[in-house]
């Protein structure tokens, strides 16, 4: 299958010379925060869309899964990145989104993301329990790491509110802040949603050092009953050097969308483009070496664009690859 794959991605890519798109199509995307994996990975996908489609000009912006959504939907970027249960979420007006996103469609599943949450190695915290009069840092207000970490401490019975009112903080900044609040001793937590390992939790090892915090199995099966969509996940043993065994934690499906309004044979030249520069893309990041284009629509819960569905018919692409 993967054989048959690789080599319908070849046969399309000798093509690319030739395709076009609209003069002066605009193609913003809306990726991560600077010191994840989200954010260098759309600068480079963009710069290729740039050199390999004709007719447009892009950009790469920072954002996070749920904002992301609403910018694309609302037309202020036409491709942004989210999770599979962010997107229907948005779509369906469920969850975090006060209102259904309908103008969002799938344009490819990427990888599997994890959430991580580490204290100081000389932290007296020991459980989520712990948490409710700390400093903590869950990323920005519209982020899918935030709506996870609210998720987590609601099982445990408390809120952002109630951590505030127990004398703690909630620091809503960037992933380059958290670390240098963590640094500076200003945060007890740091939480994220992203890839391991993660370039900010490996700065921390380094100094002050870290130690990761997990879920007991009871209240990640609690937590994953309450919340459709999210999935489990593991941080398993040597991910980072501060872990010596598994970790449970909560797990989700990275992936892209795109507006609905975008031409069909737009997207079809950027799916073209997107699979053919594969390894162009790993290089950014070794987690891209984990996007398997077999893998395009696994967990596509909402629409995908026809130009998508086009290039992926193509590739021999399903969602039951």
């Amino acid at each position: 299958m993967k054989i048959k794959l690789l080599a319908a991605v070849a046969t399309l890519a000798l093509g690319l010379g030739a395709q076009s798109a609209s003069a002066d199509q605009f193609l913003r995307m809306v990726s991560g925060p600077s010191g994840g994996s989200w954010y260098p990975l759309g600068a480079k996908i963009m710069q290729v869309f740039d050199e390999k489609i004709d007719g447009v000009t892009t950009s790469n912006t920072s954002g996070g899964g749920i904002s992301n959504v609403l910018s694309v939907n609302g037309g202020d970027a036409e491709i942004g990145w989210s999770y599979a249960h962010t997107a229907f979420n948005g779509y369906s007006g469920k969850g975090k989104f006060k209102k259904a996103q309908p103008d969002v469609r799938h344009f490819a599943t990427l990888y599997p993301a994890m959430f991580q949450v580490a204290v100081r190695a000389d932290s007296p915290i020991k459980t989520f329990e712990d948490m409710k009069g700390a400093n903590i840092s869950p990323g920005k207000a519209k982020w899918t790491g935030t709506a996870f970490a609210e998720s987590i401490i609601k099982a445990y019975g408390y809120g952002f509110k109630d951590i505030k009112a127990n004398g703690g903080t909630v620091h809503h900044v960037s992933y380059t802040e958290s670390v240098a609040l963590m640094k500076d001793k200003h945060i007890d937590v740091f939480m994220a949603a992203t890839s391991m390992p993660q370039a900010s939790f490996i700065e921390l090892e380094h100094s002050p050092g870290i130690r990761f915090i997990g879920l007991p199995q009871d209240k990640l099966d609690a937590i994953l009953k309450a919340n459709p969509g999210f999935i489990p996940g593991k941080m398993p043993k040597g991910v980072y050097k501060s872990i010596g065994e598994d970790l449970n934690t909560l797990g989700i499906v990275t992936n892209m969308v795109v507006h609905k309004d975008l031409p069909e044979e737009l997207v079809y030249n950027m799916c073209k483009v997107f699979w053919a520069n594969h390894s162009t893309f790993a290089e950014v990041k070794s987690i891209w070496k984990r996007v398997k284009v077999e893998d395009a629509l696994a967990g596509a819960a909402i629409p995908v664009h026809p130009g998508a569905a086009k290039c992926y018919k193509e590739l021999g692409v399903t969602g039951n690859s």
